[in-house]
């Protein structure tokens, strides 16, 4: 049983604002019933470019309900410009906290205030073009990279939680994890100090330092996910993994190699480094 907040529960038993606007200034409609939520938001927007009204309908459970009645809450009175800048987090403070398993519902409510905004400005919903991962629930590569970056997610559980991709078929798994290891890739590379640069590795510094990263950086990612790894050997910059776990057995063994332990060596250790699965 989830832990709910009674500001939550009022906003689910008691939703506020709900409904359409007559001659609205914008409409957002994010989600689909065949993926069991949908939003549809409503602003209407004065001549002094405050939100005067904000109203929505939805399908969806007790918290998807509740955050869109928090967000409508939330918007009034707010210019455009101070609108867009709520977040999902602000709409799940705002409640008193949401339940990791349902905070895609707070992210459904962002995205629909975006697409109401976009409508109201004259431009394509944000996303329009890019590519869709998960069909069951229609989330697009744009929605996932964004969410990853902004809740500083590690796992394609956390993933499904803020988006629900992946929490259909599954069959979209393995891609979710390449994103997640290509965002948080970028996010380090960007953080890395200029001296870590591998120009200046001894031998024994280099073999320290994979063992360090795989250690530090790669095993609790595949060890969150079921799998785990293990240096079999180091030879110069060539490194011999074992892959363990749910990873031993994985059919997207080789983009593990490859896209996720190889890569993150590179970044962090010496570009020059190879990986290959020990036979």
């Amino acid at each position: 049983m989830w832990d709910y907040s009674e500001k939550l529960k009022d906003h689910f038993f008691n939703p506020r604002n709900v409904g359409t606007i007559d001659k609205p200034s914008g409409v957002g409609e994010v989600g689909s019933l065949a993926c069991g939520d949908a939003l549809k938001l409503f602003l209407k927007v004065g001549e002094d470019g405050r939100i005067e009204d904000a109203r929505f309908q939805t399908f969806g459970c007790g918290s998807a309900i509740a955050s869109a009645s928090a967000l409508t809450e939330m918007v009034k009175g707010k210019t455009v410009e101070e609108a867009a800048a709520i977040s999902n987090q602000d709409i799940a403070d705002f409640l008193g906290g949401i339940p990791p398993e349902k905070m895609h519902c707070s992210v459904m409510g962002r995205e629909a205030l975006e697409s109401a905004i976009a409508n109201y400005r004259g431009e394509a919903p944000p996303g329009a073009e890019s590519k869709i991962v998960c069909k069951c629930f229609g989330v697009t590569e744009e929605e996932i990279r964004r969410t990853i970056q902004e809740e500083n997610l590690q796992t394609v559980q956390e993933v499904t939680n803020y988006t629900k991709a992946g929490g259909g078929c599954g069959k979209c798994h393995d891609e979710i994890a390449a994103l997640l290891w290509e965002v948080r890739g970028e996010k380090e590379q960007a953080e890395a100090a200029p001296e870590q640069g591998p120009s200046r590795l001894t031998n024994f510094k280099r073999i320290k330092l994979i063992e360090e990263t795989i250690e530090r950086e790669i095993r609790p990612g595949l060890v969150q996910d079921g799998g785990d790894i293990e240096i079999e050997d180091i030879n110069g910059t060539n490194v011999t993994v074992a892959l363990r776990g749910r990873c031993a057995n994985c059919p997207s063994s080789d983009v593990t190699i490859a896209q996720y332990v190889q890569a993150k060596l590179r970044e962090l250790v010496d570009p020059d480094i190879t990986v290959q699965e020990a036979k």
